[in-house]
C-alpha cells in the first residue's frame, strides 16, 4: 500500500522536509500496524520540522510525536484489528517514525486504548499537549493541593498545553491566572475559564529570589526566568508542575522558595510515563475536560499544511490545538 507522509532528512547544510509517498515496507519495526486517522502539531513537532532544535535523532524521520488511529494488523496480545488506539511519546517522531503519516508501525506496549467517550479526532484535539496538561494537574493533586488554598497560574496560556490546562483547572474549581504574551487573546482565555490575565513580561525577566506570594499551584511550559519567577511567587507549601522550555532550558532560580516556603518543583515527563499513569490521564481527560470548550479551541488541517503549521507554532502564531486529519 502507498500513503503520504512528512519526511525529514539530513542534508549537507542542515535538513530537508517534504511531503512524500511511502509504502508500508518503508515503515520501521513494530508488532502493531495502525492506520493513522489523526495527529496533531505540537511545539516539539515544530522544532523537528524546522530543525531549530535537535529533536530528530535519526534520519530520515517521519515527525509527529502523537497519533490516533485504527489497528490493522497486530501480533501483540493487547490489540486486535479494528481497535481504536492513541500513542503519545516513546520517542515517536524523534527516533521512531511518527504520526505525520497515513500508517505507523509501532510497539503495542506504546499504545493506549481510545476512551469510549472520545472520538479519534477529539483525542488528537487533546493530543500530547492536553495529555501533558492532565499529567501536570494530576501531579498537583497528588501533592495535596486544592482550589481552596489559592489560585493556580498557567504560563504559555494560549498554547496547546496552556489552553487545556486552563480548561481542566477551571472545571475542577480552580481560580486560574493565565500568563500570555498575546494579550489580544484575553477573551479566548477567559472563555476557557481564566479569571485573570497577566502579561508574560511580568514573569519573563530576571526577578528576586522571593517575591510576593500570589498562587499555590501552577503549570509551566516556558522554563527559564518565567519558571524561576513562578517559584519565587508561590505560596507556602505550594508547587509548580514544569513541562516545557519555550523560553529556555535554564533555571536561573535560588533555593529560597524551596527552603523558606517549602515550595515543590514537580517535573512532568509525558514521553516515557508508565502506561498505568497514561491510562489514568486519558480516563481523566475523558471525564474532566469540557469537550465543548475543546471544540472551540481546535482547528483541523490536512497533512499538506503540517510543514507551514510547524513553522507557525514556533512563531507563536498558533493558539489552542491543531488536529491533522488523514481522512
Amino acid at each position: 500500500m502507498e500513503f503520504g507522509a512528512i519526511l525529514v532528512d539530513k542534508t549537507d547544510t542542515g535538513q530537508s522536509v517534504g511531503l512524500k509517498t511511502l509504502k508500508d515496507s518503508d515503515l520501521m519495526e513494530g508488532d502493531v500496524l495502525v492506520r493513522v486517522t489523526h495527529s496533531t502539531v505540537n511545539y516539539k513537532d515544530g522544532l523537528a520540522i524546522t530543525g531549530k532544535s535537535p529533536v530528530v535523532r535519526r534520519f530520515p524521520m517521519i515527525p509527529g510525536i502523537d497519533f490516533a488511529g485504527i489497528v490493522e494488523q497486530s501480533s501483540h496480545p493487547d490489540w486486535q484489528p479494528d481497535d481504536a488506539v492513541i500513542l503519545n511519546g516513546w520517542g515517536v517522531g524523534e527516533t521512531h517514525f511518527g504520526g505525520f503519516s497515513g500508517y505507523a508501525r509501532v510497539k503495542g506496549d506504546w499504545l493506549v486504548g481510545l476512551p469510549k467517550s472520545l472520538t479519534l479526532s477529539q483525542s488528537m484535539a487533546i493530543g500530547t499537549a492536553g495529555y501533558t496538561a492532565m499529567l501536570a494537574v494530576m501531579a498537583l493533586e497528588k501533592r495535596g493541593l486544592t482550589p481552596a488554598q489559592g489560585p493556580a497560574v498557567v504560563t504559555g496560556a494560549a498554547g496547546g498545553v496552556g489552553s487545556v490546562a486552563i480548561a481542566l483547572l477551571a472545571k475542577l474549581g480552580w481560580r486560574v491566572i493565565a500568563s500570555t504574551g498575546r494579550l489580544e487573546e484575553s477573551e479566548y482565555l477567559r472563555d476557557l475559564g481564566a479569571s485573570e490575565i497577566i502579561d508574560r513580561k511580568e514573569l519573563s525577566e530576571k526577578g528576586r529570589p522571593l517575591g510576593k506570594e500570589r498562587w499555590i499551584a501552577g503549570v509551566d511550559s516556558v522554563g527559564s526566568h518565567t519558571l524561576a519567577n513562578l517559584l519565587a511567587m508561590t505560596k507556602y507549601g505550594g508547587a509548580i508542575a514544569a513541562c516545557g522550555l519555550a523560553q529556555g532550558m535554564d533555571l536561573p532560580a535560588s533555593v529560597a522558595p524551596f527552603i523558606l516556603r517549602g515550595v515543590s518543583l514537580l517535573g512532568i515527563d509525558s514521553v516515557m510515563a508508565p502506561k498505568k499513569r497514561r491510562v489514568e490521564a486519558w480516563g481523566r481527560l475523558a471525564s474532566d475536560l469540557d469537550l465543548t470548550k475543546l471544540a472551540t479551541i481546535t482547528k483541523t488541517i490536512g497533512l499538506d499544511e503540517v510543514i507551514e503549521a510547524g513553522k507557525s507554532i514556533l512563531d507563536g502564531k498558533i493558539r489552542g490545538r491543531l488536529v491533522v486529519s488523514m481522512v
